[in-house]
């Protein structure tokens, strides 16, 4: 897979598509899995590494998952490359930074990823746009059972799968979905939906997983326990309450800025439009946080119906039907391309921060006026 190829395009699954996408971003299963007769990877050498390494490339680069799949040596990619991978979420910031033999296999589709030596020695995961965990469950139980045939598992009758950080172990299975939640920050709500996330033994991630602070108001909403569930289970409540509610609390905050605040969701959509149309520098903070609520007034119209001048604005420079030159998938596009590695592959060379925050305003300028020139 040549990076440059992917670099200047979204995923698949970051294409504004799929149920509840309006919120949902999208859907994700990962299984932690390691294999027998192998030290966990924070006591191995790095020839033992490169051997389960190797064991696991070889197992997983034969399959036939009904997507072209390839290789990626983390380990001697450049930190840029890297950090595209992270960008894209291919691989981790852990696996990014660690040490070591390791790699990645990614589908061509990039629905599907396999990281091998990143805290266990292996991490598959399946994606798909909106909300579509069941679906996501069933693809990577039939990958994990195609492997399981070319390898031994490290695996206890009484605790299941073993894995390097108890939390993972039983099932081996995080269930995580990409929320987009601006309304519930602009309401001063948001607070509420991390207690309940808390009481529901749930864990909120910002954009990148562990460790990260939310960007342009995207959440990540996992499980914090795999030990004595099942799998099915876990998705089952997600899909039939979990989500449900916090679609329902966005929605809410939505309609009552509309019948509370309708001048403040002006002012932000307004003072975003205007920003984004015309600013010629512009940090890679500061794009998402706009970019969001750009989202935000898009879905208000598209979703609920909802029109104040600032709505109508940015729908009547949308345009209509398949003519439209800035929908949600544009806005997306825009969220992942003007990230920094993506701004310096697609460029071509590295670039100084002040020099990628012009390059990223100029992107964003040019993809927003656009349309409005050919009004």
């Amino acid at each position: 897979m040549e990076l440059n190829n992917i670099s200047n395009n979204i995923n698949e699954w970051f294409d504004g598509s799929g149920p509840l996408c309006d919120i949902v971003i999208s859907s994700r299963i990962r299984l932690a899995r390691n294999l027998a007769g192998h030290k966990f990877l924070s006591r191995c050498s790095n020839i033992e590494k490169a051997e389960i390494l190797e064991k696991l490339k070889s197992a997983i680069m034969a399959l036939d998952i009904g997507d072209e799949i390839s290789y990626i040596s983390i380990d001697k990619a450049t930190s840029l490359n890297r950090n595209l991978l992270v960008e894209r979420h291919l691989i981790s910031r852990h696996h990014a930074l660690g040490k070591g033999p390791r790699g990645v296999v990614i589908s061509n589709r990039e629905l599907f990823t396999a990281m091998i030596n990143e805290e266990d020695h292996l991490r598959i995961q399946v994606l798909k746009a909106g909300c579509q965990l069941a679906y996501c469950l069933e693809q990577i139980n039939k990958i994990d059972d195609m492997i399981e045939k070319k390898v031994r598992y490290a695996f206890s009758p009484r605790l299941g799968y073993l894995t390097a950080c108890p939390t993972n172990l039983g099932t081996g299975i995080r269930i995580s979905v990409m929320l987009h939640l601006p309304a519930l920050k602009m309401t001063n709500q948001i607070e509420k939906f991390f207690n309940a996330a808390r009481d529901m033994n749930l864990t909120v991630r910002g954009l990148y997983g562990e460790g990260t602070e939310a960007a342009s108001d995207l959440y990540q909403l996992s499980n914090q326990v795999s030990l004595g569930v099942k799998e099915s289970d876990i998705v089952r409540k997600f899909e039939s309450s979990v989500i449900p509610e916090v679609v329902e609390y966005e929605n809410a905050a939505r309609k009552e800025l509309l019948s509370k605040q309708p001048d403040v969701l002006d002012d932000k959509i307004s003072r975003a439009l205007a920003l984004l149309q015309n600013a010629h520098l512009i940090s890679s903070q500061e794009a998402l946080f706009l970019l969001s609520h750009l989202r935000l007034g898009i879905n208000m119209h598209d979703y609920m119906g909802a029109s104040t001048p600032a709505i109508k604005k940015l729908h009547d420079l949308c345009g209509q039907g398949q003519t439209r030159q800035i929908s949600i998938a544009t806005i997306n596009k825009l969220f992942m391309l003007t990230l920094p590695a993506h701004l310096q592959i697609n460029y071509g060379k590295p670039l100084e921060p002040n020099d990628r925050d012009i390059l990223r305003a100029k992107i964003i300028r040019s993809a927003l006026n656009q349309e409005t020139q050919s009004s």
